[in-house]
């Protein structure tokens, strides 16, 4: 094989390739976007001072009888998975891949709704809150799963494959925490099936948009470069 592909390699032909690293990351070749990494850094840093200040004083948050120390060490836990698990990769060798600064953007602002929403008494005063906070949470959730573990190739229907199992899957299992959590409440015993049904349904269709709005980024994004849409995945066998 000649050495001419190789020539092909610089600035101008990098500036037109479309963007196919599965974690969703910047490509190497590009510049991470320094103001995506700032407000990474800064929703972590609030999110920590919003645990901290919640742990010590619930009514704080509105958030009394809500299992105030739960949530202080779930949404932690969860806006840390993604920097966990590059660590872990670096430390055991694994191939180096750009760090998904975007995925982890949306995985910790999904952490927020919680406390903003309790702190300022949203979910009382504003009937369609909850409502709005499933759909949107769910959809963010989507859009980094696809950032993480889809391409441009990818299949669309193994994209909404991939994005609704996972975000389903979590939040069914948030569905039985706050079910169980709030079954015990006497007020809330007989709203409590409907509310987590409708829960369940606005966070599907909200994980579909969430997908949906990543492909179609994509695929303008290779339209305005001036490429073809990528070939599809295909599996072996």
């Amino acid at each position: 094989m000649s050495g001419g592909t190789h020539e092909r390699s610089g600035p101008e032909h990098r500036a037109t390739a479309a963007p196919t690293d599965a974690s969703g990351g910047t490509p190497e070749d590009l510049p991470v976007p320094r103001g995506l990494v700032v407000l990474d850094i800064v929703l972590k840093t609030v999110l920590l001072w919003l645990v901290v200040r919640t742990a010590i004083d619930p009514s704080w948050g509105n958030l009394e009888g809500k299992a105030p120390m739960f949530r202080a060490i779930t949404y932690p836990m969860l806006a840390a998975v993604l920097p966990v698990v590059w660590i872990v990769r670096a430390w055991r060798g694994l191939p180096e891949r750009p760090f998904p600064w975007l995925a982890d953007v949306l995985v910790t602002a999904t952490c927020f709704n919680d406390f903003l929403g309790n702190r300022l008494d949203l979910y009382d005063a504003v009937t369609w809150f909850d409502d709005a906070v499933h759909f949107v949470v769910n959809a963010a959730l989507a859009a980094a799963v696809v950032l993480l573990w889809c391409t441009p190739a990818t299949r669309l229907r193994d994209v909404l494959a991939r994005a609704v199992a996972v975000t389903t899957t979590v939040s069914l299992a948030w569905e039985i925490w706050e079910y169980r959590a709030f079954i015990e409440r006497i007020g809330e015993r007989f709203s409590a099936h409907a509310d987590t049904l409708g829960d369940l349904g606005l966070g599907w269709a909200g994980a579909v948009v969430g997908a949906l709005l990543v492909v179609t980024t994509w695929r303008r994004q290779e339209q305005l470069a001036g490429l073809g849409p990528a070939q599809p995945e295909h599996r072996a066998g």
